[in-house]
C-alpha cells in the first residue's frame, strides 16, 4: 500500500516539475519526492505490506 502511495507522490512531483508550477515550499516537487522516498523505504522495510492472518498457523 505504501508503495502505491509513493508512486502517486512521485507522479504528482513529476507533474509539478514538468509543468513548472509555482507552489509554496510545502508542496514543492522536491518535498513530494522526499516524502515518496520515505514511503518507499517503509514499504521495502515491510511496514504497511498488507493484512496477515496471525491467528491460524499450521
Amino acid at each position: 500500500m505504501l508503495g502505491i502511495v509513493a508512486a502517486v507522490l512521485f507522479f504528482i512531483a513529476f507533474l509539478i516539475n514538468a509543468a513548472e508550477l509555482s507552489t509554496n515550499d510545502v508542496f514543492s516537487s522536491t518535498n513530494l519526492m522526499l516524502l515518496g522516498l520515505g514511503l518507499l523505504a517503509l514499504h521495502v522495510a515491510g511496514i504497511g505490506g498488507g493484512w496477515t492472518a496471525r491467528g491460524r498457523r499450521r
